[in-house]
């Protein structure tokens, strides 16, 4: 029956991409212009977790799946794989990666498997290096059998860094790049004394707003998105998402601005209307209610 369902998944994304009868807007797409509804779906499943909406995961989970199918068919028209090799790909890597379950060897706790998927992953990075860099000097004619690939040479010229990919949300793009360093022992030993570097970040960004505090100097944006990055490592040495974190504040401030417009409406009034002290006081009012 599954087998049924996602054969006809696959059978309306092909009849929406075959020319002449399909859908003029999904034969427009490529991979670059779809890549972006990708991220967004994603994050719809993650905002339909954070709800506890199990209905509305299940929609989103579907949006979601139909972002693989697109892709999926996409690179079957190029002729690169289907949907059937990216279900392949991810059972064998599934299989690689727990041979305590598929395999005679055995993990105590969670730790020792999060240890064991780092180190099996990271052996699997280098071999497909070496198979990529191998495949470009057959490519390339005239290169000697000690010269690197271009990717190859590419990872190398990453060093420690690559392999994070730079289309993440930038928060979490950050705390992964905070985490490689850090296996190298370039971190702060203390939170503490990521406070102490906040409030550094904090005194560039006022310096560099001076007494006009020009707000879009490429100076000050810099130096905002140094605070943002030491807020983000500061997350990370308490344990916490950034990205999560954010949207909890996001989530208050809407919660708060909320209760604004409708003490105002009471008065017949509106925050257009009305002055910050106004809106500040409700605010207030806002956050006390809140705590009680």
């Amino acid at each position: 029956m599954t087998q049924d369902r996602i054969a006809r998944l696959l059978g309306i994304m092909a009849a929406l991409r075959t020319p002449g009868t399909g859908c003029p807007w999904d034969l427009e797409q490529d991979f670059a212009s779809i890549a972006p509804y990708t991220l967004e779906e994603a994050y719809e499943v993650v905002d339909a977790i954070e709800r506890g909406d199990l209905d509305d995961l299940r929609e989103e989970l579907g949006d979601l799946l139909l972002q693989v199918v697109f892709h999926a068919r996409l690179a079957e028209e190029s002729g690169s794989f289907a949907f059937a090799d990216v279900v392949e790909a991810i059972s064998d890597k599934l299989i690689r990666r727990h041979p305590h379950v598929f395999g005679d060897e055995t993990a105590a706790s969670a730790a020792d498997v999060a240890v064991r998927w780092a180190a099996i992953k990271a052996q699997e990075k280098r071999l497909r290096a070496e198979q990529r860099g191998q495949g470009a000097q057959r490519l390339e004619r005239g290169q000697g059998p000690e010269e690197h690939g271009p990717e190859e040479q590419r990872r190398e010229e990453q060093g420690l860094l690559g392999g994070v990919p730079p289309a993440l949300p930038a928060l979490t793009r950050a705390i992964k790049l905070q985490e490689k360093a850090s296996k190298v022992g370039f971190d702060w030993a203390d939170a503490r004394l990521v406070m102490e570097k906040i409030r550094e970040e904090t005194l560039e960004v006022e310096a560099e707003l001076g007494q006009d505090g020009a707000p879009h100097s490429p100076a000050v944006i810099e130096e905002i998105g140094d605070l943002l990055f030491a807020v983000a490592n500061l997350a990370r040495h308490v344990g916490a998402d950034p990205e999560q974190a954010l949207r909890g504040a996001n989530a208050k401030f809407e919660r708060r601005f909320r209760f604004i417009e409708r003490a105002l409406a009471e008065k017949g009034t509106s925050p257009k209307d009305s002055t910050l002290d106004e809106m500040e006081a409700l605010w207030q009012a806002a956050k006390a209610a809140e705590r009680a």
